[in-house]
């Protein structure tokens, strides 16, 4: 991961993404646009405090790469392991999250620490927490309290230091009062909150972002950079974004691909164009709830002759 300057104001990156098994949705964040600044100013009080993290955010907005960032800032010797709760076996969570003994179970010949005691001494990230089954959530809680975990099939607990920063993608207080995530779990992680606001939201990081990822893709694919016309500037800073970062990067990966001179225009983003009839509909569609949702869903598939 790397930190340096652009537009005046530091980017945030992990290069080394495509080489690294772990997940990275959005590869890059820049803090230009002041709410991106207050979450720096944010990130910085508590990365070398030793409170747990919960990072709130959508999908492909950058969480883990800031969950990175405050491990660099933590001044943590151990390693960031980065695990995606929705991957993990409801049958074997124990194991995976806390480890096993040997013999513990058919083929275990050894033991082995779980993604708990490969953080020790550093930080564990868990993308996702809300998909923890809520019993493992109850022995999560109960390990970072005791700062011990007990693998599968050991007769005594093993003594860890761990760091928990969590992400999620939705509201875990309304997880709570549905009876589906542990409450005192929930508490013990909002010691840190941050909030990393959607993409839609950091308009000022839009243009620094879409240069940077046309600047890397022109690289490695050895054409000359083009310059992002103003046209196509407006069209980026006025779309909704709804996969953020990771769409941002898409779009300027097509565009570069699709552009034949040097300058990108409005129709090699392939984007709707604001107060076109179809991003009209998007935004409805995005700012309505579930329910609001589905029944404009079958009210279209209806008007198209699709039965639901």
């Amino acid at each position: 991961m790397s930190l340096h300057e652009t537009f005046g104001q530091p980017l945030l990156t992990f290069p080394d993404a495509e080489k690294s098994p772990l997940s990275i949705r959005a590869k890059a964040l820049v803090f230009v646009d002041p709410r991106s600044r207050q979450l720096r100013e944010d990130l910085e009080s508590l990365a070398p405090r030793a409170l747990p993290v919960l990072i709130r955010g959508e999908t492909g907005s950058g969480k883990e790469l800031l969950a990175r960032h405050i491990h660099r800032g933590s001044d943590r010797s151990g390693l960031f392991v980065s695990v995606n709760c929705g991957a993990i076996s409801p049958t074997y969570a124990d194991a995976e999250l806390f480890g096993y003994a040997a013999g513990s179970h058919s083929g275990a010949v050894s033991s082995r620490a779980g993604w708990f005691g490969s953080a020790n001494g550093g930080t564990l990230y868990l993308d996702e927490i809300g998909d923890l089954p809520l019993p493992i959530q109850v022995k999560l809680l109960a390990a970072l309290e005791n700062h011990e975990v007990t693998r599968v099939g050991a007769q005594q607990p093993s003594p860890l230091d761990v760091r928990l920063v969590a992400a999620t993608s939705i509201d875990l207080a309304q997880a709570v009062a549905a009876g589906k995530f542990h409450e005192r779990l929930f508490h013990y992680l909002s010691e840190g909150k941050l909030a990393l606001p959607a993409l839609r939201e950091r308009v000022g990081d839009i243009l620094p972002l879409a240069e940077y990822f046309l600047g890397i893709y022109s690289q490695r694919l050895e054409l000359p950079v083009p310059l992002i016309s103003e046209a196509a500037q407006r069209v980026l800073e006025q779309h909704s974004w709804p996969g953020n970062t990771r769409e941002l990067e898409n779009v300027i990966h097509f565009a570069l691909l699709v552009s034949s001179g040097d300058e990108i225009l409005p129709e090699h983003l392939n984007l709707p164009v604001a107060g076109s009839p179809l991003e009209q509909l998007r935004q409805i569609y995005q700012s309505a709830s579930p329910a609001e949702q589905e029944t404009l869903l079958k009210f279209l598939h209806e008007q198209n002759g699709i039965s639901t």
